[in-house]
Formats: structure tokens, sequence, C-alpha cells
């Protein structure tokens, strides 16, 4: 496997990140302005910082990039959300976007048709925002029932009608998102035929009623993921109740909560969070199979050595570190390739139907790390 592109950006936490469809432009989230780097090249190694988006007050939660046609979204604890379009001469400008929500954005993505995006939010509701032309402005309509608490993740299925919701009431949802005049109407799926807007088509309470904190479908979109904050990782199969695999198979873990998720093919999920690393589910049978930080897999690193008593006191008075082993090493530097919690995973080269080939995953350490499967 090929070395991980590191990119360390600033001394900050990406709260969220996107990458242009010829990954030459990057947008980071980052306080409240997005950071937009760009390169030469796909295979340069290095990004440069080209443009800062200024517009919103607060915190800013999620950004995204619209592969086609490259505008941009971003939403805020600030409750409010713009579009932004890139102007003949390179500037950027915003437009806001009509969300009535009263309480902090969450998170926010596009359709894959690109015609809506949808925004989490803390007052109990999603935003499934369309551009209306007649007014020519973006508006918003709300799914409220029966979510009960702050919505933390939301993914698109690949019809772009189907919306999966996570929330802090522990519940994982899937809603219908159909907005008349703007989508085509779906074809029959596994979650249902006739999707009117609002309708539930699924409703999965985590065993242990822990937070979920990210949702996503399967390629196909015949299944549903989600990771809780009880470290599982959860899969649902809503059209196989009696058949193996079980409809619904949730795989425990000894490490720290996952906090992003993402299906790179229809038998491997990867998932980041809290550990620090990336690590891979596989099924069918859904197990936790390894991890793709090399240094970690391999168990450690040559630290890991038993010591005397003598020899550990004797260290630590000669180097004035607490750590154990006298190889030398730094006690403070994590042995994974990210040193804070991974806060999202995107998809960076391949899905909308193919495999995922490379992912990109930002963290708090303020890094942005591409990685090839």
């Amino acid at each position: 496997m090929a070395a991980p592109q590191v990119h360390h950006l600033f001394h900050a936490p990406v709260a969220d990140h996107s990458f242009s469809a010829d990954r030459q432009t990057l947008a980071v989230a980052r306080d409240t302005s997005i950071s937009l780097y760009t390169r030469p090249s796909p295979t340069s190694p290095t990004f440069t910082p080209t443009a800062s988006l200024r517009g919103h007050d607060k915190t800013i939660t999620g950004v995204d990039i619209a592969p086609r046609s490259g505008r941009i979204v971003t939403c805020s604890q600030d409750r409010n959300a713009y579009v932004w379009e890139a102007s003949p001469t390179g500037e950027w400008k915003p437009t806001l976007v009509l969300l009535r929500i009263n309480r902090a954005a969450t998170g926010v993505r596009w359709s894959p048709s690109e015609a809506k995006f949808a925004v989490g939010s803390g007052a109990r509701i999603i935003a499934v925002c369309y551009f209306e032309a007649d007014n020519d402005w973006w508006v918003s309509k709300h799914v409220k029932k029966p979510l009960r608490s702050t919505v933390t993740a939301i993914a698109w299925h690949p019809n772009s009608v189907l919306l999966a919701a996570g929330s802090t009431d522990g519940h994982a949802r899937v809603f219908s998102a159909f907005i008349k005049g703007t989508d085509a109407r779906p074809e029959a799926s596994v979650w249902g035929e006739r999707l009117p807007f609002g309708t539930v088509c699924g409703e999965y309470l985590n065993p242990t009623a822990g937070w979920v904190h990210d949702v996503a479908f399967s390629p196909s979109g015949n299944a549903l993921a989600y990771c809780a904050h009880d470290s599982t990782v959860t899969v649902v199969y809503p059209s196989a109740p009696d058949q193996p695999p079980s409809a619904i198979i949730s795989i425990p873990t000894q490490l720290l909560p996952f906090t992003s998720i993402l299906w790179s093919s229809e038998t491997e999920i990867l998932a980041a969070g809290y550990d620090c690393g990336v690590y891979r589910f596989s099924g069918p049978e859904w197990r936790l199979s390894g991890t793709l930080d090399t240094v970690a897999a391999a168990g450690g690193g040559g630290e890991q050595r038993e010591e005397s008593a003598l020899n550990m006191f004797r260290n630590m008075d000669l180097k004035g570190r607490s750590g154990g082993g006298g190889s030398g090493g730094d006690d403070t530097r994590l042995k994974t390739v990210h040193q804070n919690s991974i806060s999202t995973l995107r998809a960076y080269e391949g899905g909308d139907g193919e495999e995922v080939t490379r992912i990109s995953t930002g963290g708090v350490d303020g890094r942005v790390v591409v990685w090839t499967l």
C-alpha cells in the first residue's frame, strides 16, 4: 500500500473538508471561515492557500463541494447556510439560504444530483434545501418527526431522494426527501415504493442507545451503516429480515468511538474517529479486519520492550520523560499518522457507484491525509 499523503495545513481543528472533482481544490472548515487551497496538478505534493470565504460569524460545522457545478455549500453554528459560486473574476459570491432553524446547524451535504442539499441541526430538524427559480433563492422544507434530538449526521442515497440521518437520541433513520418539481419520481427500492416527502422508510435504535455519530449508504443504496458512541458499527439490510446475513448486524469493538464511516465497496466499510486511525470492516460476515495505518498495524513499532524497573527509572531521570522503554522515542507522539481524533472521512477517488480507491481524512490535529486503499 502506498504511503499516505499528509498535508499539515495549520494548527487548528479541521471540522470538515471537501475536495473538488479534479482534486485540485480543497475546502477546509476552520473556525468561522472556509480556507480554500489549490495545487497545480492532482499529483502535486503541496497545497497553497488561495482564498478565505467569510460570511459566518460562528464556528462552521460543514462544507461540501458539488462535483459537477463546483458550488460550495457551508453551514454554521450561527444557524445559517450559504451557497458559494465562483464569479468570472475568481471571487466567490455567497447566497444566503433560508434554513428557518433556531439552533446550530450541524452538517451539510449535496445530493448526488446537486439539485438540493440537506442540513442537520440541533433543532431536531433536517432542512432539505432546493433552488426556487421563480423567486431566485434557496428555500427549505423541514423533516421533523420522529426526530427527538440533535441531528449529528446526514447521508444521501444514490437516487438523491432518500436521506439517512443519525441523531443523539440513539437512532439512525431513513427519510424520503422527495421534492415535487425538483426530483424525478424514484424507482421502487428496498426502502419502499411510494415516497412522499417526510416518509420514514426505516428507523433503527442503537443497541445501547448511544449517540449515532455518522451514517452512510452502501454504493448500491441497498444497505445502511452507522457508527455510535458505544464503539459499534451497525449494518442494516432492510430487504432481508429473515435471511442470512440478518437484517441488522452490530459489530462491537474495543476501540474508542468512531465519528465517521464510509463504504469503499459493497463488502468493505472504513471507520475513523477518536482512536486516530482508519479501520477496515469486511463483509458479508462483517468483522474488524485491520487498519490503514501501517504504524498502528505493526503493533506500535519498536518502543514496546520490557524493561526492568531500574532501567525505566534511569531513563526517566536521564531524558526527563515518564514513558517506559529506552528507545529514545518521543512519548508524546502517537503511533498513527493523525496525532488527534479524526473528524471526517471522505471519498477522494472513486464513488458514485464505483469502488473507492482513495480516501481523505481530516482531523483535530489540522491535518488532511490522503490514503490509498
